[in-house]
């Protein structure tokens, strides 16, 4: 059929996203996107202690999910290849969102903090995960949404500000360009 061009590359449910990993293709990304969260600090210790198998980021510094995919990308072939950074491979996938080499900066600006009211949970897995989500689903006390949505949430200015993005590079590309492009050169810079 003519379908067949097409690859299932995004399964999208109504709310979250699962994504593979182009380089890892029997290893999937799946984001969830919650708000209006009242336990944020209850997560971190859950995700500190390993109770929550995942990455929890702070989607105001987020432009896109994208960013989250190229970040797991990047933390599942350090982590094949011995060379992470960081202790866990969702600690990898934070670190790597980060224009710097600083971990503990990396964590701050992009991991969730105690009072934040929105995360999104990066889950990286190779089998059927619905379990797995409706499992961390059932630890956030507040409202998911389609990740999508995470637009609405998205601090530009902060995030100009902390990748250093220029009035000219927003001239020639989207600020998402712009980001992952600092994303990905950091090693070198």
């Amino acid at each position: 059929s003519s379908n067949d061009f097409f690859s299932p590359q995004t399964f999208h449910s109504s709310m979250h996203v699962t994504q593979k990993l182009e380089l890892f293709p029997d290893h999937r990304l799946t984001q969830m996107l919650f708000k209006e969260v009242k336990n944020a600090a209850e997560l971190r210790q859950s995700a500190m202690s390993g109770k929550i198998n995942g990455a929890l980021i702070n989607p105001t510094m987020l432009v896109d999910p994208f960013q989250t995919l190229v970040a797991a990308n990047k933390a599942v072939s350090l982590q094949k290849t011995g060379k992470m950074k960081t202790r866990s491979l969702y600690s990898e996938i934070i670190f790597n969102l980060s224009p710097t080499n600083n971990i503990s900066e990396a964590f701050k600006r992009f991991g969730i903090s105690d009072d934040n009211d929105s995360v999104l949970v990066a889950l990286v897995h190779s089998e059927d995960e619905s379990q797995l989500l409706t499992d961390i689903a059932a630890m956030v006390t507040g409202q998911q949404v389609p990740v999508e949505d995470i637009s609405s949430l998205t601090d530009q200015e902060k995030i100009k500000k902390l990748y250093k993005i220029t009035a000219q590079e927003e001239k020639c590309g989207t600020l998402l360009d712009a980001v992952v492009c600092r994303m990905a050169t950091k090693d070198v810079m």
